[in-house]
């Protein structure tokens, strides 16, 4: 059977994004590989195995396009309402707070937030099926 190992994203800064991560997220470097062109760097946390992989190509100045085909991520917390007051507590601007109802019952309370190179990140309350 297959495993999920990570999800890579590229940025343009290093430092700006692993704070990014280690804030909203908690989580850590878990390795990072420095090669010539490129830099690998993976982070984690003690809830999964589950990894983001940061990858900066050098000399890349220009921000990356995401184009129409980029979803997000999805990482799932306890309390979304006091996960997204931490988030603007520390100024990482999270979008409102949304809910979906199917059939009169709550399927998802999530709140969206960017990462520093624009990729969204999904916020979900431990519910239902997303757990």
């Amino acid at each position: 059977m297959a495993k999920v190992l990570h999800t890579m994203v590229r940025v343009l800064e290093l430092d700006r994004s692993i704070a990014f991560y280690q804030t909203a997220f908690g989580l850590d470097v878990a390795d990072h590989f420095d090669f010539e062109d490129f830099t690998l760097v993976y982070l984690r946390n003690e809830e999964a195995d589950f990894e983001v992989e940061l990858t900066l190509n050098k000399g890349r100045t220009e921000p990356y396009s995401h184009g129409d085909g980029y979803g997000h991520i999805a990482f799932c917390v306890d309390d979304a309402a006091a996960e997204h007051r931490r988030f603007s507590e520390e100024g990482l601007n999270p979008a409102d707070i949304k809910e979906f109802h199917r059939d009169g019952t709550l399927m998802a309370r999530f709140f969206f937030v960017q990462d520093p190179d624009g990729y969204k990140i999904e916020v979900l309350e431990r519910h239902g099926r997303y757990r």
